[in-house]
């Protein structure tokens, strides 16, 4: 019985050995950059040159995983009219509007510094990449812009 719990035991870490090495390499071989992105990071501020009257405080989240996913969600910050059940025209189109929320995977070219969002769902429809150019700063701060833009968003990251 001992002999057969030992034989065990060594087929179970052989088989996990070749799942482990492989996966250490796949996360050794993302680069520095890449491995910068992954967590969840706060919306701290947006800031344009461009006027937008529809433009108040934001409040938001974004998250990069390891595997190549991300996920981003940006709503006023504002009061909203509290509602059960199915909500009146005026209330869904209030929910909707100045909300931005969409999910997919990520790349990150280093050369150009910039991080595309592929996205494979969105509260608005279409399959539209969204490049932006990226800046890593002091206070574990990233700054996302949308290339050929003017609008500069800043996350911090969450501890």
């Amino acid at each position: 019985m001992r002999g057969m719990v030992i034989a065990l035991l060594i087929l179970v870490t052989s088989a996990t050995m070749p799942i482990s090495a492989s996966s250490q390499s796949a996360s050794s071989g993302q680069s520095d950059i890449r491995q910068r992105f992954i967590g969840t990071w706060r919306l701290v501020s947006i800031e344009s040159d461009t006027p937008n009257p529809n433009r108040g405080p934001r409040r938001g989240m974004i998250y990069y995983d390891s595997t190549g996913h991300m996920a981003v969600q940006i709503r006023p910050d504002r009061e909203r009219s509290s509602w059960t059940g199915r909500p009146t025209p005026e209330q869904a189109l209030d929910a909707v509007t100045g909300y931005t929320a969409y999910f997919g995977t990520y790349t990150v070219d280093e050369k150009a510094q910039t991080v595309t969002h592929h996205r494979e769902g969105s509260l608005v429809p279409g399959r539209v990449d969204f490049v932006r150019g990226y800046e890593f700063v002091p206070g574990d701060r990233l700054i996302l812009s949308p290339v050929n833009s003017t609008t500069h968003l800043t996350w911090e990251r969450i501890r």
